[in-house]
């Protein structure tokens, strides 16, 4: 894959405590609690390109219902940054549990600093993208 240049502006959402422990917009949670996507080492924003995605996955990946605690953000990534769109067909069994090869894959990707934008397939909605922003990539501000 190569990086590609945004020609437009994207969207993506974000759900989490804005009063919590760790910033809404902040990737130290994913050293935590890593995602399908990443390792300790590789923390990345995870976002989704739609609320609905964001909504859904957190549902999914949490206790199934939303606390009262939680909100959304819209951020709005600028035209110009670098991005990469995932393949699937080019990496079998990305969406297998464990997420060894998807996390290998990100973890690649986040620190070879490819681009700042990822867009990966949601595994509990297939037909949409989730986004993810790396914090080390120089483009990231």
């Amino acid at each position: 894959m190569t990086a590609q240049t945004l020609d437009r502006t994207l969207s993506s959402f974000r759900i989490g405590d804005p009063a919590g422990t760790y910033p809404i917009f902040d990737a130290t949670g994913s050293t935590i609690a890593p995602g399908r996507w990443n390792t300790p080492g590789s923390p990345l924003i995870y976002t989704s390109e739609h609320y609905s995605t964001a909504l859904l996955e957190k549902l999914v990946h949490g206790s199934g219902r939303l606390p009262p605690n939680q909100h959304y953000i819209e951020i709005t990534i600028p035209r110009g940054l670098s991005y990469e769109v995932f393949s699937q067909p080019s990496l079998p069994g990305w969406d297998t549990m464990p997420a060894t090869v998807s996390q290998g894959f990100g973890e690649t990707w986040c620190l070879d600093r490819r681009s700042v934008i990822l867009l990966v397939p949601s595994v509990v909605a297939r037909l949409d993208c989730n986004v993810l922003i790396n914090p080390a990539h120089p483009e990231f501000s």
